[in-house]
């Protein structure tokens, strides 16, 4: 795969395991150290973000995340990139979907032993 499709790939992996509830291998596209920023509170370290959204996607709220537009940035070294990506966030109502939220994702990705990681994700909300 080329960085680029690596960098869509964890992205996707986000919404996937966001979606499903699958919080541990959620944790692990952070790195250690990574900080999560969403609505002006940050959280530091893949624990914290876990829990975070733990708390914020329960069984009943889970919905689904829509990505695109993707752009990506990589360092000439290789191991550093940027991204932004819109995302759209469809939540549960009733026995259907509404739109939730809309925004972009404003990334910085980092490779560790080969593998792509967010070292940091900022949310930020159409509007703000």
């Amino acid at each position: 795969m080329t960085v680029h499709e690596e960098l869509a790939t964890l992205i996707a992996l986000y919404c996937h395991f966001c979606d499903d509830g699958r919080f541990d291998a959620f944790a692990e596209l952070f790195t250690e150290d990574a900080q999560f920023v969403v609505m002006g509170q940050v959280h530091h370290g893949r624990d914290a973000i876990k829990a975070f959204m733990q708390a914020a996607q329960p069984p009943q709220r889970r919905g689904k995340h829509i990505t695109s537009n993707a752009v990506f940035v990589v360092d000439p070294g290789g191991e550093r990139a940027e991204g932004k990506t819109d995302y759209v966030f469809l939540a549960r109502s009733g026995d259907s979907f509404a739109i939730q939220s809309v925004g972009r994702y404003h990334d910085q990705f980092v490779r560790q032993n080969g593998r792509w990681r967010f070292a940091r994700r900022e949310i930020v909300f159409f509007g703000e």
